[in-house]
Parts: C-alpha cells; sequence; structure tokens
C-alpha cells in the first residue's frame, strides 16, 4: 500500500467531509506527487468523491443541517452544470483546463487571507 496516497485519501477526505472541497487537495497530489494528467486526477476524484460525499450526507442529515428543498435545486443545477463542464473540457482539453483550475486556487486563496473573519468564528 502507498503510504503516500493513502495520507492524501486521508486529508481530503476529512476536509471533504468538512465541506470543504477536499477535491482540491486530491488532484494537487495526483497532478504534482503523481505526475498524472489534469483531466486523469478530474476523474479519479469524482469517483472518489461519491463515498465521501454519501457518509457525510448521512452524518449531516442526522444532524438536521441539510435544507432538502435547497439541496434539490443545488442538485439539479450540479448535474446540468456537470454535463456542461465535461463536454466544455473535452473541447477545451487538459492543459488549459490544469490553468484555469490552478487560477481559481490562487484566487480562492488570495480572497482567503483578505477576508474578514466572521463573527462568532
Amino acid at each position: 500500500m502507498n503510504i503516500g496516497a493513502l495520507l492524501a485519501g486521508l486529508f481530503s477526505g476529512i476536509i471533504g467531509g468538512m465541506g470543504l472541497g477536499g477535491g482540491a487537495v486530491l488532484i494537487i497530489y495526483l497532478t504534482v506527487f503523481k505526475d498524472m494528467e489534469q483531466l486523469k486526477a478530474q476523474g479519479i476524484n469524482l469517483l472518489f468523491f461519491i463515498p465521501i460525499a454519501l457518509v457525510a450526507v448521512i452524518i449531516y442529515s442526522f444532524k438536521k443541517q441539510i435544507k432538502w428543498k435547497t439541496t434539490l435545486s443545488l442538485a439539479i443545477g450540479g448535474v446540468l452544470g456537470a454535463a456542461g463542464g465535461f463536454f466544455l473540457t473535452d473541447i477545451i482539453g487538459g492543459n488549459i483546463t490544469a490553468k484555469l483550475f490552478g487560477g481559481f486556487l490562487i484566487l480562492l486563496g488570495i480572497k482567503e487571507i483578505f477576508s474578514k473573519q466572521a463573527k462568532g468564528s
């Protein structure tokens, strides 16, 4: 068993279970440390996400922290967006997709650095 992959999966699962985007960690691990193509890493991330999401949904549901009507609307939009994103990625290719993903992570990091902390946090 690859200990690096186990740790990356564990860390991604913890972050994903918290709703903070563990897929970013997994994609970075696969592309940087395993020298995997961006599109293949994204595919693995999507498969990885299914059991993580299922466990998180069960736990958050028991805690009554899910608004099901809002979730349904978001899920419909998410499914449509995922299909559109798949076809768009097929058109623009992995190189541009990787750059877009990197740019998104940089912008998100800058936002987090300069955002004010919410009251009560």
